[in-house]
């Protein structure tokens, strides 16, 4: 098998990627001898990592590469001072890069400000590479001034010039990076995530203290400025004064950069809106569960690809996107697609009309929960990796055969949504328990569902939502 050090940050890092690193690697394991390199002060909080893997401190990764080179190196970055030790060892080995995120500007903020000249090095490299407009958005952030413009001055060509190659999990990335270094290597490869078990959305409600009849909005991860919770929050008071009776969950830590409370007051909504902070992967999986929609909105985009995003699709949850970055890659019949023109409308339009339509809504989320089966399973991440790895550092030899999993990294450990797996195949999906009955052409609801799929923006090529929409019960 071939070597592989694969340098992440894993829990109890303080970055969504520790959690990713940790569902691919049983998968990857399964193809390559791995060697797992962290931060050096990092004690891993997950038992079955050190028991399984060969786990070593950063500050070993070049020693290690001179005394036996390893078949590949892979680095793990995105936009969080987690990966400061990682950037600082690609500096010096290069590897393949997986970009998290294509805008690493408050990472490299962060970097400069931290290394010799401080942020006066920063304010220098944002002049010297993106001219007087980059030096003035310079000027606003490090005065603390977290403007939108920094999204347009990416500050990832540092980590572009030191990879060997970059793995992306998005066309939008991928494309983005042929343009800025057409000679670098680039491939897209699917962000695997495992599939959730389904789970009753009343007895999870029960569970939190959450009313069984209300309609649910939920968001989740590092809420921040532009994660669109303003536009929620005004969509939200429009249908509690309709007469509905509507929540809005906001789970996870919130930016400190955001006066979430002074949103919520500002629409007088502070008895409508819960916002959990930081929650353990069972509360995170009952949160998921008791929700109605949800709403996983960006602008500006960072060209992350979210997690997040496909644990709530692979849940089998409606669920309403911005129409911008990898998010407009999504099929038209998987996510509810939001402009940014017309955002308030739209979030309006769409929680109205979901709500409203539970065959509508049911569609929608068997067909998310189908695209996440089908296209981001971890074996098919894996196997991508594998491949891109071969063609970067010239293997002779095609893709390995995968270990049996009880032969290889077969770990066991709850993901984020609270599913647990161990290394194998992805699960398939799963058929409902309960058989649901078909609308036959002649029934009027036939004709109704028919237009709602329209107006979610699907056609005759959006076969997993038509398909889905064909078995909805009409509840």
């Amino acid at each position: 098998m071939r070597r592989i050090a694969y340098a992440s940050p894993v829990n109890p890092a303080p970055s969504g990627i520790a959690d990713y690193s940790e569902e691919l690697l049983p998968y990857l394991g399964r193809y390559a001898d791995l060697t797992v390199y962290i931060d050096d002060d990092l004690r891993p909080s997950n038992p079955q990592l050190a028991r399984q893997l060969d786990v070593r401190p950063l500050r070993r990764l070049a020693r290690d590469q001179r005394r036996r080179p390893y078949d590949a190196i892979v680095y793990h970055i995105g936009n969080s001072s987690a990966h400061a030790q990682i950037w600082r060892t690609l500096r010096s080995l290069p590897g393949v890069v997986v970009l998290h995120d294509l805008v690493l500007h408050h990472f490299m903020l962060q970097w400069y400000a931290a290394g010799p000249g401080g942020v006066q090095r920063y304010r220098s490299v944002a002049a010297e590479r993106y001219g007087a407009e980059g030096a003035r958005v310079a000027d606003l952030m490090m005065r603390g001034r977290f403007v939108e413009q920094a999204f347009d001055f990416p500050f990832c060509e540092d980590v572009l010039d030191a990879a060997s190659g970059i793995i992306a999990h998005s066309q939008y990335v991928v494309d983005c990076v042929r343009t800025m270094r057409p000679a670098l290597p680039a491939a897209l490869v699917p962000m695997g995530v495992p599939l959730p078990p389904q789970r009753d959305r009343i007895v999870a409600r029960a569970q939190l203290g959450l009313p069984a009849d209300a309609l649910i909005l939920a968001s989740f991860g590092h809420i921040n400025p532009y994660k669109r919770v303003d536009a929620v929050l005004r969509a939200l008071a429009v249908l509690r004064a309709e007469g509905r009776d509507a929540r809005y969950l906001l789970v996870g830590s919130v930016s400190p950069a955001y006066d979430l409370r002074g949103a919520v007051a500002r629409v007088g909504l502070s008895d409508a809106v819960v916002a959990t902070g930081y929650v353990a992967p069972a509360a995170f999986a009952a949160y998921v569960a008791a929700a109605d929609i949800c709403l996983n909105l960006r602008h500006p985009t960072a060209g992350e690809t979210s997690a997040s995003l496909l644990r709530l699709l692979g849940a089998g949850k409606p669920t309403l996107v911005s129409a911008s970055g990898a998010f407009a890659e999504l099929p038209a019949g998987v996510a509810a697609q939001v402009d940014f023109a017309g955002e308030d409308e739209l979030i309006l339009a769409y929680c109205r009309r979901l709500a409203d339509d539970p065959a509508l809504a049911g569609a929608l989320g068997a067909a998310a929960r189908s695209f996440v089966a089908a296209q981001h399973t971890l074996d098919a991440a894996a196997r991508g990796y594998m491949a891109f790895l071969a063609q970067v550092y010239g293997w002779s030899e095609g893709l390995p055969d995968a270990h049996p999993a009880e032969d290889g990294m077969g770990m066991d450990r709850v993901d984020p949504v609270g599913a647990k797996h161990s290394g194998g195949n992805a699960s398939p999906l799963q058929p409902s328990p309960h058989p649901i009955p078909s609308i036959p052409p002649g029934d009027p609801l036939h004709d109704a569902l028919a237009a709602a799929i329209v107006d979610l923006g699907a056609t005759e090529n959006d076969v997993a939502l038509l398909a889905a929409a064909a078995r909805a019960r009409i509840g």
